[in-house]
């Protein structure tokens, strides 16, 4: 019988993926800061985390985000 174990980096890759998938861009890369780590390229996952953003929506939901921590 044969176990396929999957390598750290396979475990770290599918973990962002259902960070990525379930938490806002922000949160993410909050989660990331605090538990210090350093996921491959950050590049490509800027593009990942912002792929459809623009200038404008981003400010909009900095405006938001700004506007409910104030309640």
């Amino acid at each position: 019988m044969k176990i396929n174990l999957d390598t750290d980096r396979e475990i770290i890759q599918e973990a962002f993926q259902v960070l990525t998938e379930h938490l806002e861009a922000s949160k993410v890369i909050r989660f990331l800061a605090i538990c210090n780590l350093e996921i491959g390229d950050y590049l490509k996952l800027k593009d990942k985390l912002f792929a459809g953003e623009t200038v404008d929506s981003l400010y909009e939901k900095i405006k938001f985000l700004e506007k409910e921590e104030n309640f």
